[in-house]
């Protein structure tokens, strides 16, 4: 099995489409299709739910994609050893997170990181996502870890994983002790939510309003983190990201419902300042958190700003001519 074909699964599990994962790696949705179609028949197991949409897992799936997720790890750490091998980094890396993100990623990341680069030092600078974007484009950091991530003409983006987002509540809640619940049983319950203001919150809204659930918000919060303490301690319900509970649906304060009618992920990215050249240090960094190389990637990223710019200049020229 190519080792280019797990690193498509692990794409299309993030990205839960087979058309966004082509985009990142490339290639037509057709060869990626066809890609995971062999792959699955070379292990004779359904790894993709094609009847939902966004795309899912199957249960064979979730077991499968995290062991590759440590064989791409583990091949990654080796590759990294073998090509620096005569160089040791040193220094120090700052990043930028969203609270749940970073809470979420960053502290594995960065043992992980450390153990393997002992002179390095990781940093992370935590704020709301307008902040993590300003720490960007000021140079106080070196990227930012960010959902709903936007390319703009000073700043790139680079795909990270699409989070699902769970309904929860707590141990002490009328639900808790249900494993699934119907759109019609949730309208008209109070529930935490984020602040209105935020990305996450107007998905999170039509999302509801699709399903044709009406809520009461009863708290608003601008991070995860708030929320799920908000949760625990005032026997609430929420929907919240699924890694920013795994702690407390592991120890039991906070039990996951499932709704049917509730379908919905968070894409997260890595966001970079377009001017600025990153330290051998933070493309390591960051390459151990995509669970592949980043570097491609910020060439490409710098490739397709290049062109977007003269195509500009262009239009520009165009424009003076006429005038």
């Amino acid at each position: 099995m190519q080792f280019r074909t797990l690193e498509l699964f692990c794409r299309v599990a993030d990205q839960r489409s087979f058309s966004k994962a082509a985009a990142d790696s490339g290639l037509t949705q057709s060869a990626v299709s066809q890609a995971i179609s062999g792959l699955e028949e070379s292990i004779g197991a359904s790894l993709i739910d094609r009847s939902s949409r966004p795309l899912g897992l199957t249960e064979a799936g979730e077991i499968y994609l995290c062991g590759v997720r440590d064989v791409i790890r583990q091949y990654k750490e080796l590759e990294q050893r073998v090509r620096f091998r005569g160089e040791r980094l040193t220094g120090s890396v700052t990043v930028g997170a969203i609270y749940s993100v970073g809470l979420s990623y960053m502290p594995e990341a960065t043992k992980v990181f450390e153990t393997q680069h002992p002179d390095v030092k990781v940093r992370t600078e935590f704020g709301s996502s307008q902040r993590v974007v300003q720490m960007v484009l000021d140079g106080g950091v070196e990227f930012g870890l960010v959902s709903f991530p936007r390319t703009t003409k000073t700043l790139g983006c680079i795909p990270w994983q699409s989070e699902p987002m769970r309904l929860v509540c707590s141990a002490d809640h009328p639900l808790a002790k249900r494993t699934e619940v119907s759109a019609s049983e949730l309208s008209g319950m109070e529930m935490v939510g984020f602040e209105r203001g935020l990305v996450l919150r107007q998905a999170i809204d039509q999302c509801l309003k699709r399903a044709g659930i009406s809520v009461v918000t009863q708290m608003e919060f601008d991070n995860a983190d708030s929320m799920v303490r908000a949760i625990q301690a005032n026997r609430g319900l929420g929907i919240v990201p699924e890694a920013a509970v795994r702690r407390e649906t592991a120890n039991g304060t906070i039990r996951v419902v499932a709704c049917p009618e509730i379908q919905l992920v968070r894409p997260l990215g890595i966001i970079f300042r377009r001017s600025s050249t990153l330290s051998r240090a933070a493309i390591e960094l960051g390459s151990l958190l995509l669970g592949r190389e980043m570097e491609p990637e910020l060439r490409t990223k710098s490739e397709a700003a290049k062109a977007d710019r003269k195509k500009n200049q262009s239009k520009d020229r165009a424009v003076s001519v006429v005038a």
